[in-house]
C-alpha cells in the first residue's frame, strides 16, 4: 500500500534517516536516565541493553511487515489485516492518544527549560512551542522533515561529543587524571540494590526509547519506502547500542551513582565533574532541541494516524482534507487543539487531570507493540509462501519470545506499587476505544456504511 494521492513524498534519504535516528534519543535519556540510575545502581547499562533488545526485536517484526506492504497507516493496518478491523481501530487511537498526551508533556518540558533562563509564564512558552511546530507541520512535509533533520542532528552531536570527552576521561586520556572504572562497583557493589531492580527498571527505560517506528510511517510520504525502512531497521541496534547502553555506561563510570546530582540531568553531573564550563546551559539547551523534535514528531505522527483512521471511516471525514501542499491540515489542527489541551490541564491542574491523563496513557505504547507482534506472527503464518524481502530473525522464536517479554512487563507493572494505576488506567483507556468502535461500526451501518465499502473507499484513497 502506497502512500494516499495527495501527501507528497517530499522526504529526503537524508532527512528520513536522520529522523530514524533522531526518533531513538527522546529527552527521556538526558534527563530520566538519572532517575533509573538512583533506582537501579551501577548495572543500569544492562537495563538499557535488555530494553532496547525488545525494541530492535519490535522494529524488526514492524520493518518485516513494512518493506513487504509500504503504508502511511502503518502498524494500524497491519493490526487490521491480522486481527480484524477492532485491532487497527485500537492500534490507531490508542497510537494517536499515546503521541497528543506527549505533545502536551514535551511543550510543559521544553517550557520548563526556558523558565531555566527567561521568567515567562509555562502555558505561554507551551503555547508558542505548539504553535511553531503546528506551524511546521501545516506547511509541508519538507519543512518537518528539515526541521527534524537539524534538531535530530544537534542531538547526535551531543552524545557523540559526551562519548568522546566521557571515554577519554575514564580511560585516563584527560589532563591529570588517570583511567578509572572505580565507580562501577565502589558504592555498594556493581549492583547495590539486587538484581531483581535491573528487569523492574525495564518498566521505565522502554518508554524513553519509543520512537524508531516513526521512520516507517514517514518512509510512505518519501520517493522509496522500502530503502528508507530497511535502512531505519538495520540501523536501530547500532543506534541503541551507542546512543543509549554506551553513554549510560559512561554516566555510570564518571559519576557515583547514589550522586545527588543524577536527579537533575546527569549529563550535566558527568560535564560538570569532569570541568566543562557552562554544562548546565549546554545541555539545556540540547534537552530544548530534544524536547522540540520530540513534540514535532508527535504531532507529525499524531496527525498521519488520524488521517489513516479517517480513510477508514472510522473518524470524522473533515479529517481527510489536504492542502495544496499535500498537508493534512484539520488532522494536525485537531492533534495540535487536543495537544495544548494537556498543555492546560498540565499549568492549571498538574496533580489532578494532567497526572490523568499521563497515568491513563502510560501502558499504551505496550499495548501497541504487542499487536505489533501479534500481527506479525500472524501476518508470517497466514502467508507462508510469500517471499520476504526482510524478515525477522528466528522466526517464530525471537517474536514469540518478544511478545512474551512485553506481556511480562505489563505483569510486573501490575505488581508494582507507583506503576499499576498507569497499567490500570491504560487498560481502561484500551476499553474505552474498543466501546467506540463497536459504536463507530453501528454508526456506519445506521448510514449504509459497510466494512467492505469503508474498505474499498480506504484501498482506493490509500494508494
Amino acid at each position: 500500500m502506497s502512500a494516499p494521492p495527495g501527501l507528497k513524498k517530499a522526504l529526503s534519504q537524508r532527512q528520513l534517516r536522520m529522523i530514524a535516528i533522531g526518533g531513538v534519543i527522546g529527552a527521556g535519556l538526558f534527563v530520566g536516565s538519572g532517575v533509573v540510575m538512583a533506582d537501579t545502581g551501577p548495572g543500569v547499562f544492562i537495563t538499557y541493553a535488555l530494553s532496547g533488545v525488545l525494541i530492535i526485536m519490535v522494529m524488526r517484526m514492524l520493518a518485516e511487515m513494512a518493506v513487504a506492504n509500504p503504508s502511511t497507516g502503518s502498524f494500524a493496518d497491519y493490526s487490521r489485516d491480522a486481527l480484524g478491523h477492532w485491532a487497527g481501530f485500537s492500534v490507531g487511537w490508542l497510537y494517536w492518544y499515546f503521541w497528543v498526551i506527549v505533545v502536551g508533556f514535551e511543550a510543559i518540558a521544553g517550557a520548563k527549560i526556558v523558565q531555566y533562563w527567561i521568567d515567562i509564564p509555562l502555558w505561554l512558552c507551551a503555547l508558542i512551542f505548539m504553535v511553531l511546530m503546528t506551524a511546521t507541520n501545516l506547511f509541508s512535509v519538507k519543512s518537518y522533515g528539515e526541521f527534524e533533520f537539524w534538531f535530530a542532528g544537534i542531538k547526535v552531536a551531543a552524545i557523540l561529543a559526551f562519548l568522546a570527552i566521557g571515554a577519554c576521561f575514564v580511560l585516563g586520556l584527560w589532563p591529570n587524571k588517570s583511567a578509572d572504572f572505580s565507580n562501577l562497583w565502589s558504592n555498594g557493589g556493581f549492583m547495590p540494590l539486587g538484581a531483581g531492580v535491573i528487569t523492574v527498571g525495564i518498566v521505565t527505560v522502554i518508554f524513553s526509547m519509543v520512537g524508531p517506528e516513526i521512520a516507517t510511517i514517514a518512509a510512505a510520504e518519501s520517493s522509496d519506502p522500502e530503502k528508507a525502512v530497511s535502512k531505519a531497521a538495520n540501523s536501530v541496534i547500532l543506534r541503541i547500542l551507542v546512543f543509549y547502553v554506551c553513554s549510560v555506561f559512561l554516566l555510570v563510570t564518571i559519576v557515583p551513582w547514589n550522586d545527588e546530582r543524577l536527579a537533575g540531568s546527569p549529563f550535566v553531573a558527568a560535564f560538570t565533574e569532569m570541568g566543562i564550563p557552562y554544562a548546565d546551559h549546554i545541555m539545556n539547551a540540547v534537552v530544548l532541541t530534544a524536547v522540540l523534535s520530540c513534540l514535532n514528531s508527535g504531532m507529525y505522527t499524531a496527525s498521519r494516524m488520524l488521517f489513516v483512521l479517517a480513510a477508514r471511516d472510522e473518524a470524522p471525514q473533515r479529517l481527510l482534507r489536504l492542502t495544496r501542499r499535500g498537508v493534512p491540515a484539520n488532522a494536525i489542527l485537531f492533534s495540535s487543539i487536543v495537544g495544548f489541551a494537556c498543555v492546560v490541564a498540565a499549568a492549571f491542574a498538574e496533580t489532578t487531570i494532567f497526572a490523568f491523563l499521563l497515568n491513563s496513557s502510560g501502558a499504551i505504547i505496550l499495548f501497541v507493540y504487542i499487536l505489533i507482534a501479534i500481527s506479525q506472527i500472524v501476518l508470517r503464518r497466514r502467508n507462508k509462501g510469500a517471499e520476504l524481502r526482510m524478515k525477522m530473525w528466528l522466526f517464530p522464536i525471537l517474536s514469540l519470545l518478544t511478545l512474551g517479554a512485553m506481556v511480562a512487563i505489563l505483569v510486573q507493572m501490575g505488581f508494582d506499587d507507583e506503576l499499576r494505576s498507569q497499567l490500570v488506567l491504560s487498560l481502561l483507556s484500551w476499553v474505552v476505544v474498543v466501546c467506540a468502535f463497536f459504536l463507530n461500526t453501528r454508526y456506519n451501518k445506521r448510514h449504509q456504511i459497510d466494512a467492505e465499502a469503508a474498505e474499498a473507499k480506504a484501498r482506493a484513497l490509500l494508494g
